[in-house]
């Protein structure tokens, strides 16, 4: 197992994640209800037409993965919590911080449950 943290997912992540055999994505958004926690599997994007540079979804990097060197994991999922928000500060929001119990026990068994599928 390897953890990769970074403030915002770059194109370089493409090639570790193509080495992958599973790959949990973890995110904090404010497009979410703030506070609440999700997990999905993530498919790769389409054919990628154009880039940033500076930040891609999961879904990209897993288009750049199979697109740069042809593989893709054999699992991805997307851990959310809902920021509520993106303002600097000092703390996280107060509905973040309460969530991530929740977040923490809901990675721990997404996790077991990948390493239970890829045995």
């Amino acid at each position: 197992m390897r953890v990769i943290a970074r403030r915002q997912w770059t194109p370089e992540l493409a090639e570790d994640i193509a080495r992958a055999e599973a790959v949990v994505f973890i995110d904090c958004s404010i497009a979410s209800a703030p506070g609440s926690v999700t997990v999905v599997e993530v498919q790769a994007c389409g054919r990628l037409q154009g880039l940033a540079t500076h930040h891609v979804g999961a879904a990209e990097l897993l288009g750049l993965a199979r697109d740069l060197y042809s593989s893709l994991p054999r699992s991805s999922v997307l851990l959310t919590v809902g920021a509520g928000s993106t303002e600097l500060g000092q703390t996280f929001s107060g509905r973040l911080l309460d969530a991530i119990p929740e977040a923490r026990g809901r990675l721990e068994r997404t996790v077991l449950e990948l390493l239970r599928r890829h045995d």
